[in-house]
This record gives structure tokens, C-alpha cells and sequence, in this order.
């Protein structure tokens, strides 16, 4: 009776079943889950956007908005949203998340991605930065958007970049452009944006500002002349050699003074475009005029 009590209080082990009866229980069984397949990313399957206005992307459709995008900036490069979806387009896998590891490797541009400040209409104080002097940065930025009739307000926000951090580096990016008309002086011309889209490849390597300076076939003689003598040399010399200017607080600079920004940065202010432009046509003006009194002196009787 003591063995047969011990028996049943320490009953043997369970044998182990084999492979086959295993997987034959396996398939029988009620009680086992089996693995949910989930439908793959596809038109009809959008995944849940990452951040607000968010718009996932397979991979052909991306491709397609970087080249429907492409061909419309390079006709019209007025069309902002064009540019906007090229850039965002064409910014992954890699280019956006250089830009995103050079803000990394520095103590402001960190700051900048801890704090992620806008640039818009209702964060800064534009009365105020009309009152600072003509040669500070807030005072040049905002007189170049009065003279341009232009608005802090008119970016588009970025929607078609996954990560959510990259996706704020390209909104600054987009924000801090006008900054650079400002700080450089070169006018919303067609001459004048694909200098700065020169200037800002050559900085960010973000390939959409690349494409945009395929638009200099789009230009005038005289003004394609000027872009390979004057404004190109100038932009790939200082966008390679100055600091990244991503990484430039603009709303602590608004005070600073435009060319000790410059130095400190490392960017020459290039040849002002306005008045060379401004002499062209005086010039045309008055070959025109000298053409028509030798028309007139020859017609006269």
C-alpha cells in the first residue's frame, strides 16, 4: 500500500508524442490559433497614416508622383505643390535621412528637432521684425516678403514622407527657403529660383533641388549666359563649402546681423541680380530706341 501511495503521488511522467501524432493533433485541434494573414500595402490596403495628413505611398506610386511631379515643375516652375510632391518623392530612401543625420551631428540642429519650431505667419511677430534694421535677418526677411508680395503661409505641409521626424526636417527645410532669398538677395525670378535651387543641392543634396536646375534650358540667352558665368560658379562653390544651413535657428537669428550670418556660415552674397537685370533692360531699352530713330531717319523724306 506505501508503494502504490507513492506511485499515485508522484505519477510517472507523460510520454512524448511523436512528430506524427503531434501534427496530426495539430490540424485537429479547435483550440490552436492559426496565423491571421495580413493583405499586403496596395491601393486598396493603405496602412494608418503615421502623423497628421499623412498619405502612405506604394512603391509605384511614388515613382509615378516623382515623375508626373518632375516633368509639371520642370514646365511651370511656379507650381509650388509640384515641386513640394517632387521633393518629398524623391527625398527617400536616403537623401532625407542625411539631412536628418547632419541636423543630428550638430547641437542646433538637434535643438531644432527637439523644440521643431514652424516658420509661419502666426509664430513670428512680423510687426515686429518690420520695426529691426534693414540689415538684420528678420528686418531683410521681411522686407523681401513685402517687396515679393509673399507670405511665411504659403508651404505646403509634407504628407508623403513615412517617418514622421524626417518628415518634419523636410517641412523646415521648405520653411527656411525664403531665408535664403533673403540672406542671399536673389528675387523670386525664374533666374533667381534656380540659383537657389543650385545653391541648396549643392548644401542639402536633396535630389528634387537638382532636377530643379534642369530649368535653365527654360531661360532666356542672356539669363542661361549669366547662370554658367555668375550665379551657378557661385552656387555650387558656396553650397559645397558653408556650413548646412538646415541647422540655422532662424527665429534666434532674427537680430543678427545679414552679413556677419553670412561670414559665420561661410556663403558670399552673390552679384545682385535685380539691378543686372534691371541694366539689361535699360540696355535693350535703348538699343530699341537707337533702332527705331535710324528706322525713322532712314523713312524720313
Amino acid at each position: 500500500m506505501q508503494g502504490l501511495r507513492t506511485v499515485l503521488r508522484h505519477p510517472s511522467p507523460p510520454s512524448i508524442p511523436s512528430a506524427a501524432t503531434s501534427l496530426s493533433h495539430l490540424h485537429e485541434s479547435h483550440h490552436v490559433p492559426r496565423p491571421q494573414q495580413t493583405a499586403s500595402f496596395s491601393v486598396l490596403n493603405r496602412p494608418p497614416p503615421k502623423y497628421e495628413g499623412h498619405v502612405p505611398l506604394t512603391g509605384v506610386e511614388r515613382f509615378a508622383l516623382a515623375l508626373g511631379s518632375g516633368i509639371g515643375s520642370l514646365i511651370n516652375p511656379y507650381r509650388a505643390d509640384l515641386i513640394a510632391a517632387c521633393g518629398e518623392a524623391t527625398a527617400t530612401p536616403y537623401f532625407i535621412y542625411r539631412l536628418r543625420r547632419a541636423m543630428l551631428s550638430s547641437p542646433t540642429g538637434r535643438r531644432i528637432l527637439r523644440d521643431r519650431p514652424r516658420i509661419t505667419s502666426q509664430s513670428l511677430d512680423l510687426p515686429h521684425l518690420r520695426t529691426l534694421g534693414p540689415n538684420t535677418v528678420g528686418g531683410n526677411y521681411v522686407a523681401w516678403l513685402d517687396r515679393e508680395g509673399v507670405s511665411p503661409d504659403t508651404r505646403a505641409s509634407v504628407k508623403y514622407i513615412d517617418d514622421e521626424e524626417c518628415a518634419y526636417v523636410m517641412q523646415r527645410y521648405r520653411e527656411s527657403h525664403d531665408f535664403y532669398h533673403a540672406l542671399t538677395g536673389l528675387p523670386i525670378v525664374r533666374e533667381g529660383e534656380v540659383a537657389i535651387k543650385a545653391f541648396e543641392f549643392a548644401n542639402t543634396l536633396l535630389p528634387m533641388t537638382g532636377f530643379a536646375c534642369l530649368a535653365v534650358a527654360t531661360m532666356k540667352p542672356s539669363e542661361r549666359k549669366r547662370f554658367w558665368e555668375v550665379y551657378g560658379p557661385w552656387a555650387l562653390r558656396n553650397g559645397l563649402r558653408s556650413e548646412e544651413v538646415i541647422n540655422v535657428y532662424w527665429e534666434e537669428e532674427m537680430a543678427t546681423d545679414c552679413g556677419e550670418l553670412r561670414k559665420r556660415l561661410g556663403i558670399e552674397r552673390p552679384p545682385d541680380m535685380r539691378e543686372t537685370r534691371k541694366k539689361e533692360r535699360e540696355e535693350r531699352k535703348k538699343r530699341k530706341d537707337a533702332a527705331k530713330a535710324m528706322e525713322d531717319v532712314a523713312a524720313a523724306p
